[in-house]
């Protein structure tokens, strides 16, 4: 690889390159790891390959021909290897986002460690949304279900932080999850106030859990964008292991000493763990859908619409941000939307606040 450490054009995250690519090239480096390589052929038979590229906040696909400068070294890329691609960037429609004139070096240690922190901004939002997580826990009334959130922060939490919500669909980046759930807490909130006969904390602590056990299928190591396929993950799925998960963080919680001041509170501890239970097997919502069991509570079936909400949300946002325009306010469909989106109608502010004591003095 070249050493490009001087002159180099600005440096771009790649969820900021999606943003200002377009049919022009124009100079910018971006700092990446290697998550996949797969070599393919044409449709004449000639070579060509495939390297996922991702950071912190994004991921994209840059295709390689046999033409380019760069295939013998690029085809030698293993995953896992962290670069910097010095390129003149276009959207060329058909492939996307491509690098011409691309070259290409080894980040140094230094920069790597740069690039797992995230972008600034990126990492500051993880690290709020953590805390309103953590807030949210601390103001459960239930002592079981509020010691229970805690435990499972207390142990997992950093595992917790470096996960994503999925793999391709929504919040599928490091970090993901926490984003995920910190929404959708503050959606459960709100629908709780406005439907009082809901069990609050019962719903909270279902949101922190829903999800558990994609920190066994989603996770990404400590030092890596490239999210490994794991064997618990592949043959049990994130159901199974959160039903597993929060059996055991149930156990380990009744071995604390304050555990002994629960015996006559009401409802009876075993009723909420078999509530807690219920809402990580049903909040897929449909048994197509992996849903060992249907909905059968309020509070399961709040659950499965706030995750079901937050996810399309996300969709919807990653839609606008990267799908072709096909129309002013019209953008080509993506994965796993199937229709084509409209541009969302902007809201009217409020009007200003009136001040009824000068009008009365007029």
């Amino acid at each position: 690889m070249d050493d490009l450490s001087h002159d180099a054009p600005d440096r771009l995250t790649l969820t900021q390159l999606r943003q200002v690519a377009g049919p022009s090239p124009q100079p910018y480096a971006v700092h990446v790891q290697v998550d996949h390589r797969s070599e393919k052929q044409t449709s004449t038979g000639a070579p060509f390959l495939e390297v996922k590229l991702a950071d912190a906040g994004d991921s994209m696909v840059w295709r390689i021909f046999d033409n380019n400068p760069l295939f013998p070294e690029v085809r030698t890329l293993q995953r896992g290897t962290f670069v910097e691609i010095t390129a003149q960037w276009m959207d060329t429609g058909k492939y996307g986002i491509e690098p011409r004139q691309a070259r290409m070096r080894p980040l140094s240690e230094e920069e790597k460690h740069d690039l797992l922190a995230g972008d600034a901004d990126l990492a500051a939002r993880q690290q709020a949304d953590f805390r309103d997580i953590e807030s949210y826990v601390s103001a459960l009334s239930d002592p079981r279900l509020r010691c229970l959130c805690s435990l499972f922060l207390e142990k997992h939490g950093e595992r917790f932080r470096r996960t994503a919500a999925a793999r391709e669909n929504h919040h599928a980046r490091r970090g993901g999850l926490v984003e995920h759930v910190a929404q959708m807490m503050r959606c459960a909130a709100a629908i709780a106030g406005v439907y009082p006969h809901l069990n609050r904390d019962l719903l909270i602590a279902g949101v922190l859990f829903h999800d558990c056990g994609k920190l066994w299928e989603n996770s990404y190591p400590e030092n890596s964008f490239a999210m490994p396929h794991q064997l618990h993950g592949e043959m049990l799925g994130h159901i199974t292991l959160g039903l597993e998960l929060l059996n055991k963080l149930w156990r380990d919680m009744h071995e604390r000493p304050e555990a002994a001041e629960w015996a006559m509170l009401e409802p009876a501890s075993e009723m909420v763990r078999l509530h807690m239970l219920h809402l990580i097997a049903s909040h897929h919502g449909q048994y197509e859908f992996g849903s060992p069991v249907l909905p059968k509570t309020p509070e399961a079936v709040a659950l499965h619409h706030v995750d079901n909400i937050d996810a399309k949300m996300e969709m919807l946002r990653r839609g606008y941000e990267t799908s072709k325009e096909l129309a002013p306010g019209i953008f080509e469909r993506f994965r796993p939307w199937n229709v084509n989106v409209v541009a969302p109608l902007p809201a009217v502010p409020p009007a200003p606040l009136i001040d009824d004591s000068a009008l009365a003095s007029e």
